[in-house]
């Protein structure tokens, strides 16, 4: 992998740039961070992102969809440790704001989860309101924050279905490799269905190329390709492959607090200014 060399911090209060994927778009956003294959770089996104968008000032809340838990632990909890996590929420009836939970970045808030929630796929099935569970949960806390991003499992389940039910729109992180477009074509499906279903204002609002690595031909010419079939909905701003982004998620902690200089912090930074738009935060 590439050295990760550090350059310039970047302003959090310097201009943001105004584009298609931000302009009109009122806050608070709910966003899915989704795509169906795993390891193409959604929790990394949906944590990253998060904390730059709360350094910005927008108070955020990530929502950790994922049985696996790896938004909470790269958020800094401990999984067993938790008292109560969105498993509770979506099963039991808790409400969201008493599974919510502080990170070191002010303003970045947490909704856990752990590997209780492998067992929810299942166990939704007989519950009434079951793909809206999510949506009844956040709408409750909709208006404490600016930023809701649901970190979503790898499948088209219940979960999932869960988090297009609740969301404004969609993120999808694509990865530069060779079938990065198979898998968008089946994903925008499934969510046009979910569209026609049960959330006929849901979207893709921006697709978010990541682990791009400059050094190859085939990285470019990924991202050509998408840029051609989704035009200005994908981000002007690309993630870099880099070793700093890997080791983060072990210590915990999002990019920009574990190595602040690092190219990898300095692309999320740019992103969330991208995402946001620099849309001014709502008064409380």
């Amino acid at each position: 992998m590439e050295s990760d060399d550090h350059e310039r911090p970047a302003d959090p209060e310097s201009t943001p740039v105004v584009n298609p994927i931000a302009d009109g778009r009122d806050l608070p956003r709910v966003i899915a961070v989704a795509n169906q294959k795993g390891g193409v770089g959604k929790t990394t996104t949906a944590v990253n992102l998060g904390a730059c968008l709360a350094e910005l000032g927008y108070r955020t809340l990530v929502i950790d969809l994922d049985p696996q838990g790896n938004a909470s632990t790269g958020l800094g909890l401990d999984a067993n440790q938790l008292e109560s996590t969105v498993y509770d929420v979506l099963l039991h009836d808790l409400p969201l704001r008493e599974c919510l939970v502080g990170t070191d970045v002010a303003g970045l808030f947490v909704a856990p989860a752990n590997m209780d929630l492998a067992g929810a796929e299942i166990e939704l099935v007989p519950t009434f309101s079951r793909e809206h569970r999510l949506r009844m949960a956040i709408e409750t806390v909709r208006d404490d924050f600016d930023f809701i991003l649901i970190d979503c499992p790898p499948s088209l389940g219940l979960l999932t279905v869960n988090a297009f039910t609740a969301a404004t729109e969609v993120m999808v992180p694509v990865q530069c490799e060779f079938y990065a477009l198979e898998g968008l074509r089946q994903l925008s499906t499934n969510i046009d269905l979910v569209r026609r279903s049960l959330n006929p204002t849901l979207e893709i609002s921006a697709l978010v190329l990541v682990m791009f690595d400059a050094r190859t031909n085939l990285a470019d010419q990924v991202a050509a390709e998408v840029r051609t079939h989704f035009g200005d909905r994908v981000c002007q701003q690309v993630i870099p492959r880099t070793v700093r982004l890997s080791e983060a998620p072990s210590f915990g902690q999002p990019i920009i607090s574990f190595d602040p200089s690092s190219r990898g912090a300095i692309a999320y930074r740019d992103l969330a200014k991208e995402v946001s738009g620099g849309t001014p935060k709502r008064t409380r």
